[in-house]
């Protein structure tokens, strides 16, 4: 292939001696083109030297094809035109004959409560997709969406203009713990933090949203990089998680026993956000998906809290 790029010929050359085949005229192939006759002629000769042999002859007041030019119409028409197709009349998106590979970012939490739902989605809708699931964070969000994700779903601070937000939920947070070893259906603040916690830190330290929202630090017992063995850490122990009210339910809808209460002090919840790059905007498998992912947001949202 590089060997067929690298010979000098200008494809648009092809197009304009189609036109003068077709009419046999140079005057009338430079009114189809809009382009003047002198810019006709020139066109015809540049390929005519590109060739080698010439493709047109006079005959009284018309062109007509050489046989090298007759070949060089019947070969031109029968590439050209599939690719101009191909280039003007987009195929239908087909979600159950598609085979696309999506790969979508999520935050630890949204991982949770949307990837098995959009799974089963997948799986009756457009059973040849896949997904690659790729963990993100606030921190890395951007640059990750400008380099190999098609989508994600997580919260976002700052974003470059080219980087579509579609806002999905409020996520908000609660209390979990056990009612075996923590009597009680709703937390003081001073309860609260003379009780042992275990936090979420993706930085791998002792600090977690409460210590950022509030300055205030926690009594931490143990802090882990992900929510998914929160539950079970909590379970049997008087340790308190503070978990988004998504997380919570995930985990109680596993272990029913756990309880939730309000966070007894202001903490602000923040938006949990469909995102991605604005050039996947017309790119109707992303679309697709997208559409589901809000779809499963919204159905998420009517659900009755814990």
């Amino acid at each position: 292939m590089p060997g067929v790029y690298g010979r000098d010929l200008d494809l648009n050359l092809l197009r304009v001696f189609l036109v003068v085949a077709d009419t046999g005229s140079v005057t009338e192939a430079a009114k189809r083109l809009y382009l003047t006759q002198p810019a006709v002629s020139a066109a015809l000769g540049r390929l005519t030297r590109a060739v080698g042999a010439p493709l047109l002859v006079r005959r009284g007041r018309s062109l007509t094809l050489t046989p090298r030019g007759q070949q060089l119409r019947d070969a031109s028409k029968m590439h050209l035109t599939p690719l101009i197709e191909a280039a003007l009349d987009a195929p239908a998106f087909d979600p159950r004959s598609s085979q696309r590979t999506l790969r979508l970012g999520f935050s630890d939490s949204a991982e949770a409560w949307l990837l098995p739902g959009l799974c089963q989605v997948l799986g009756r809708e457009a059973p040849g997709m896949q997904i690659v699931a790729v963990p993100v964070q606030f921190r890395t969000i951007g640059a990750a969406l400008g380099s190999s994700l098609d989508a994600a779903v997580t919260v976002a601070d700052e974003l470059p203009s080219n980087i579509r937000r579609h806002t999905l939920f409020h996520g908000g947070f609660v209390c979990l713990f056990d009612p075996r070893h923590i009597k009680r259906r709703r937390l003081t603040e001073a309860e609260y933090f003379a009780r042992d916690h275990v936090i979420v830190s993706y930085n791998g330290d002792l600090r977690g949203v409460v210590e950022d929202a509030t300055g205030k630090r926690r009594r931490v017992r143990c802090s882990v990089a992900s929510f998914a063995n929160v539950g079970a850490i909590v379970d049997g122990t008087a340790l308190i998680a503070t978990v988004p009210h998504v997380v919570a339910r995930d985990i109680r809808a596993l272990r029913p026993h756990l309880r939730v209460s309000p966070v007894p002090f202001a903490l602000e919840g923040a938006d949990v956000e469909l995102l991605w790059p604005a050039a996947s905007d017309e790119d109707d498998a992303c679309r697709f998906v997208r559409d589901h992912i809000i779809a499963l947001a919204a159905t998420l949202a009517k659900a009755p809290s814990s």
